[in-house]
């Protein structure tokens, strides 16, 4: 299968991308304004007063997720080479990664109360939140196991270089379509139509219902066996990506990881707060004395910018497909343009067009990173690199990103008076300017990379 992967192939690989997307983007997204919206909801001015801004919870609970989904991959990727077994990880995975992200409708302050036997208001909600926060680890942990490590080195066992931009791209969409479905059943939740408690367990339970499937679905690789014999030890085997000799062999490898770093650090630091942001900022300056959100200029002005979003992916997917350095510097510069307008203004129509070029930059460098990441892993030890792929495209950003967007939120003091009359702190357009200037250091290992070429020799993989 040099350059062709099977209709059962192209189903699993997009089915649970789908689904792994359904669970990440409601952790990405939704435990943030479940922070906001279910767990801070109702608290006095003491409570709120008694325990962290909200803006630093998303911060501390993002950067510990990031640490735990790093430990899971470094763990599970290693030991799904050792076991040379991609499928029980990734079903069982997924099977366990549902569960976990049920379990959440179930966090409530006044439960957590009774649980616990708590009465002071400011221990009671501390408490809630570091519940959430705990429970979020566990659920990456499942969530890392299951996909970071397992699911993304079975992709990169069964594909070839020739191929993998195909499977980037299809995986991009996948992700995004999963991310329309989860904002889409979100979006109910976050205006009180439907609970968080049903919101959280539906979802969950259909994500289990896919790691059911893939114990059917899914067939392990042949050259697992084949060439991942790195050393006779486990434990040596998880600092292989350190030494220094691998990396000195596989310098464009972390180059690219180091530009993919800087680039996902720049979204981490506006990403967590988004829809936080647009519910207390965005939408509020825009309806403001009666105004209408969506006018007809406003429609005009938002079919523009998705006309511009799908043309330009398509063009710039044209240029990487010639140059990639060439596709990823005008990712770059688009990505960083784009984060200067958003920090500019709130205005509905400015947010589009900032959004349009943003969004375009988004798409097309994760597709090209991720590929170029994929290929320059040698063949037979995807599991090994899984843990150091985390560390640049997780763990930093997620431990950085969001810091500096808290750093960015707080210095600019926004806040607004909740329905209990409690003032809170919320996101401000500050964080997307701090983005833009860590979107632009992207340009220094991506110069490196350029000058030392992404051709790499195809390789035949064994079903």
């Amino acid at each position: 299968m040099e350059n062709k992967l099977s209709k059962k192939m192209w189903f699993s690989i997009c089915l649970f991308s789908f689904m792994g997307g359904i669970a990440w983007n409601i952790e990405n997204m939704y435990f943030n304004t479940f922070l906001y919206n279910s767990v801070y909801a109702g608290a006095s001015t003491d409570a709120m007063a008694g325990t962290m801004a909200p803006t630093t919870a998303i911060s501390r609970m993002v950067a510990l997720s990031a640490i735990a989904a790093v430990v899971s991959t470094f763990i599970m990727g290693t030991l799904s080479d050792k076991m040379k077994n991609r499928k029980l990880f990734i079903s069982g995975g997924y099977l366990l990664w549902g569960l976990a992200t049920a379990a959440f409708g179930f966090i409530s302050r006044d439960n957590v109360s009774a649980l616990l036997g708590l009465s002071d208001e400011a221990k009671i909600l501390g408490t809630t939140v570091w519940v959430v926060i705990l429970m979020d680890i566990v659920m990456t942990f499942m969530g890392s196991a299951s996909n970071d490590a397992a699911f993304n080195a079975w992709v990169t066992d069964v594909t070839t270089p020739k191929i993998r931009p195909k499977v980037e791209t299809a995986l991009t969409f996948v992700g995004f379509l999963s991310m329309a479905a989860v904002m889409g059943v979100g979006s109910l939740a976050q205006s009180g139509a439907v609970s968080y408690k049903n919101f959280f367990l539906v979802l969950g339970i259909i994500v289990s219902l896919c790691g059911v499937a893939g114990f059917f679905l899914i067939d392990n690789p042949k050259q697992i066996s084949v060439e991942n014999e790195v050393s006779s030890s486990y434990w040596a085997d998880l600092l292989y990506g350190f030494r220094p000799s691998v990396i000195k062999e596989n310098a464009r490898l972390y180059l690219a990881l180091s530009a993919l770093c800087c680039f996902s650090v720049a979204f981490q630091v506006f990403f967590p707060y988004l829809l936080v942001y647009l519910q207390y900022v965005v939408i509020p300056d825009n309806t403001a004395n009666g105004a209408e959100l969506l006018t007809t200029s406003t429609i005009i002005v938002a079919v523009i910018a998705v006309a511009v979003l799908v043309a330009g992916i398509v063009l710039l997917l044209k240029i990487a497909d010639k140059s990639k350095g060439k596709g990823l510097v005008i990712g770059v510069v688009l990505m960083t343009v784009g984060l200067v307008i958003l920090s500019t203004t709130t205005n509905i129509k400015g947010v589009l067009a900032g959004v349009a070029p943003t969004a375009m930059a988004y798409v097309v460098l994760g597709i090209i990173f991720n590929a170029s990441v994929k290929d320059f892993i040698p063949v037979g030890k995807a599991g090994l690199f899984q843990g150091i792929r985390m560390i640049f495209f997780v763990l930093i950003p997620m431990v950085l990103g969001p810091a500096i967007g808290d750093i960015a939120c707080r210095n600019s003091a926004i806040t607004y008076i909740n329905e209990y009359n409690v003032e809170t702190i919320v996101p401000a357009k500050s964080m997307f300017l701090y983005a833009a200037i860590v979107s632009a250091l992207t340009l220094v290992p991506l110069y490196f990379l350029v000058k030392r070429g992404f051709e790499v020799k195809s390789e035949t993989y064994e079903k």
